[in-house]
């Protein structure tokens, strides 16, 4: 399977981290965020999740295919201010639909994805979504909250004595539920609307995202329960991403 967010969250908590630092401002979120890796930490994950890709997946190379895939992330690219680096792009055959845009300028797609988007517009919805990712650093904060909540854990172990193992397990599930993975949740709806900007200010039509995340809907299958999952529900998806459409008035 092609890497994701939650793989170069995983794979950054195996190299050195920056100095410690409080909250730095994200101008893309409007916010403050707790970031405890560097942006060289991140691009040699990015680097390190880009091979093992193209060691375990089959590339294609269906000239249409890698044209298409250039065409709109190239777009992308620009829009976000990513375009000071060189980029590599790559088409994997899969069945499942996935995108990926990786830190130091790396992109791949599915060639299911490219199936499912039956427009350039709705490409450029998920590679706007990933590539509105890396301008968030959700990857680096993912990280950041992840080393926090454990670093906090083994405290609470460690004070608990003989009742360790137990406060352990428990706020393991504490931790999970009640704050990575609703603040995951979070990054996901901030990628949604960083990213129809960014379709916007490349000339595509945002109102594709909504058409787009209806057709992933569509696709069915089982999922978990909203509280239990990294991502919104599809219907909590759609209808915040409506909202924003409306307030931008697209």
């Amino acid at each position: 399977m092609t890497p994701n967010r939650t793989t170069i969250a995983l794979m950054a908590a195996g190299l050195v981290v920056g100095p410690l630092a409080a909250c730095t401002y994200n101008e893309a979120l409007g916010r403050d965020q707790l970031v405890l890796v560097n942006e060289d930490s991140l691009a040699q994950a990015g680097l390190q999740a880009w091979t093992q890709a193209l060691e375990a997946n089959e590339v294609s190379h269906n000239r249409t295919q890698n044209e298409r895939l250039r065409r709109v992330g190239g777009r992308i690219v620009q829009a976000a201010g990513l375009g000071n680096q060189t980029w590599e792009y790559a088409v994997f055959v899969s069945e499942q639909p996935n995108a990926f845009v990786l830190p130091g300028g790396r992109m791949g797609v599915t060639t299911a994805l490219l199936h499912l988007a039956a427009t350039d517009d709705q490409l450029a919805t998920v590679i706007g979504h990933e590539a509105a990712h890396v301008l968030a650093r959700h990857a680096a904060e993912r990280y950041s909250q992840t080393a926090m909540a454990q670093t906090g854990l083994q405290i609470a172990t460690g004070v608990a004595g003989d009742y360790g193992p137990a406060v352990g397990a428990l706020g393991g599930i504490g931790a999970q539920v009640g704050v990575l993975l609703p603040f995951s949740r979070q990054h996901e709806l901030e990628a949604d609307r960083i990213g129809v900007d960014l379709m916007q200010r490349a000339g595509y039509n945002p109102r594709e995202a909504v058409t787009l995340w209806r057709a992933m809907a569509a696709q069915g299958g089982a999922s978990a329960p909203e509280f239990a999952s990294t991502h919104p529900s599809d219907s909590t998806r759609i209808t915040a991403l409506e909202a924003y459409l409306q307030s931008r008035g697209w």
